[in-house]
């Protein structure tokens, strides 16, 4: 058996973007049979078939899905952690308004006030700032804080007990702005992150300052029109006097590819413009000059593939993001924020080269006309570090349809107040024809 003519579970679980135990399911069910390795019995599968398969999810079903919505009022967000605005972006595509967004890197804030000289960007520490004028005045707390662990000696994680870190800002934010509804963004990392207790002690201290979290979901942004495989958790609160339940956006049937991102059709009216990008040193050039599209280094020749890997080729496991080469027919891979790094290559498919920036941003979904602040570097890890804006995007129009229901049961409740009062004054008012009709002012005078 030629190892690199053959994928294992894990690998293929990787190019198809489905989990070890779909595969499974789907071999016993006979839908994507597998081969079994002679001598250890493990499933694997052989690079055409995968390749074939690939092609038919991504075409088989045609896209109905629509979760957009508009908006029944004005709806202010305010975002904390707002990077190059990817998030900020996607949620003003689906109608809402971004009246704050705070950021700490100087190069992030650039590209924000370049782009929207209009948006209040808070450049700084969020330590360093007062919500507390916000009170009220906001529907929507964003925010994508890092992953940290709390210390705590307690079973239960309170408040306090994360001081410190970035989420005690967060839910700091939140406790002081009073919102409907916050939401919190990640990677799917989190929620395996000290064995689940930093997921845990987030939900705690949600739930402390008087919000009630959603079910936790971890969304495929391949599913919401970007043309990536990147995956991140989606954490709702809602305020606890709130009794309305938060639907994340449905899933559409048609995946975006490379081609999709950097080629003229139905997500860009245009090919990628040209722009600059970073270059693979000599030595890693000629490695991947020898990786075809779709490629990795299992498709190196045995000797280059022990020099390239060095100790990690004999440690098992796919890393199937090693001397990687993207095919135009399929999503990107998750892009970092570097492209050029040994362990996450994302190759051109026809030039021996990592993406320039403006493939880099396309890929996440940023409009053409988004400009990016600073050097090379720093406009890679921009993009790198954003929420995919059509993800965004998605994520908007399940605020705004929470939001609307939310807005009709507060008009609806007052309605009835109103109509109660009215009846109220009404039944006093009231005079039998028997007796003397007496009208509000005279009541007021008898008295």
């Amino acid at each position: 058996m030629v190892i690199k003519d053959y994928y294992s579970l894990s690998e293929a679980s990787d190019i198809l973007g489905k989990s070890k135990e779909t595969l499974r399911r789907w071999d016993r069910d006979g839908k994507l049979k597998a081969v079994r390795e002679p001598i250890s019995n493990y499933r694997v599968y052989r690079k055409e078939q995968l390749s074939i398969f690939s092609s038919i999810l991504l075409n088989e079903l045609e896209d109905k899905t629509d979760n957009s919505v508009i908006p029944d009022a004005d709806y202010n967000v305010l975002e904390l952690f707002a990077g190059a605005g990817g998030l900020a972006l996607g949620l003003e595509k689906a109608g809402l308004k971004c009246i704050a967004l705070n950021e700490i890197d100087k190069w992030a804030c650039q590209t924000l006030r370049k782009n929207r000289p209009n948006w209040n960007v808070l450049e700084g520490d969020v330590k360093s700032f007062d919500f507390t004028k916000y009170k009220n005045k906001v529907e929507i707390v964003t925010g994508g804080f890092p992953c940290q662990s709390f210390s705590y000696a307690g079973k239960r994680l309170g408040f306090q007990d994360a001081r410190g870190t970035l989420f005690y800002e967060f839910a700091r934010v939140v406790k002081e702005v009073n919102p409907p509804i916050c939401i919190g963004e990640n990677v799917k990392g989190l929620r395996s992150h000290d064995k689940g207790k930093t997921l845990e002690g987030m939900i705690s201290i949600l739930d402390e300052i008087g919000y009630k979290v959603a079910p936790i979901q971890i969304l495929k942004a391949i599913n919401y029109r970007v043309p990536q495989k990147r995956e991140r958790l989606i954490l709702v609160g809602i305020r606890k006097d709130i009794d309305i339940e938060f639907t994340y956006p449905k899933p559409h049937n048609q995946v975006y590819t490379l081609s999709d991102a950097l080629k003229k059709g139905e997500l860009y009216d245009c090919d990628v413009p040209k722009s600059k990008g970073s270059e693979y040193p000599k030595h890693k050039k000629d490695v991947l000059d020898l990786v075809p599209p779709k490629g990795y280094w299992r498709d190196l020749p045995i000797e280059i593939q022990k020099e390239y890997m060095g100790k990690s080729f004999y440690l098992g496991g796919g890393k199937t993001g090693m001397a990687r080469r993207i095919g135009w027919d399929e999503p990107s891979l998750t892009l970092t924020c570097s492209p050029a790094q040994k362990q996450t290559e994302r190759c051109h498919p026809d030039e021996t080269r990592p993406f320039t920036v403006r493939e880099y941003a396309r890929i996440q979904t940023f409009p053409d006309n988004w400009e990016f602040a600073g050097s090379i570097s720093q406009q890679y890890k921009q993009i790198g570090n954003a929420v995919p804006c059509n993800l965004g995007q998605e994520v908007g129009y399940s605020i705004v349809k929470f939001l609307n229901t939310y807005t009709k049961q507060n008009q609806d409740n007052f309605s009835s107040i109103s109509l109660d009062k009215t009846l109220i004054v009404s039944s006093k008012t009231f005079v039998p024809s028997t007796s003397r009709a007496t009208s509000p002012t005279a009541l007021i005078k008898s008295k």
